[in-house]
Parts: structure tokens; C-alpha cells; sequence
């Protein structure tokens, strides 16, 4: 699993994409254009723990409605 992964982060659409062995991270605009996120993914961190991080990094977003973060699937 690698390449560009979506996830639901408490309400706002996030990507995480591989760009030369290193994650970054992206938010989805209302205008469908993605702006880079200014948090550092670790290196050597796998695809399958990426939910995970983003859980622990933006835990203070979360609500009843939208308790965790969910990787989306088209």
C-alpha cells in the first residue's frame, strides 16, 4: 500500500501521498485543490500506520459525530 491514501480526519478530507519514499500530507479545499499540510510525517513510517498518526497528531479535532480517523476508499 503506497502512492496517495485518503483519509477522513475528523470532518476534513486529508491525503497522504509518497513523494520520493517520504509521506506528505495535503488538505482537500472546498475548490478541490489540495494545500500541503505543515506536519511532518516520521520517516519510515508504513502506509497501514498513517490513520494512526493522524489520529494521535489531530486527536483535539475530534467529536461524538467523528470520534476517529477513517481512511477512505473510491
Amino acid at each position: 500500500m503506497s502512492g496517495l491514501l485518503k483519509f477522513d480526519v475528523y470532518g476534513r478530507v486529508m491525503f497522504a501521498e509518497q513523494i520520493r519514499g517520504r509521506w506528505s500530507l495535503f488538505v482537500a479545499g472546498v475548490d478541490g485543490k489540495r494545500r500541503p499540510v505543515q506536519v511532518v510525517v516520521p520517516d519510515g513510517l508504513r502506509a497501514d500506520d498513517i490513520a494512526q498518526y493522524l489520529d494521535d497528531i489531530f486527536h483535539e479535532m475530534a467529536t461524538p459525530a467523528r470520534p476517529a480517523v477513517v481512511q477512505l476508499r473510491d
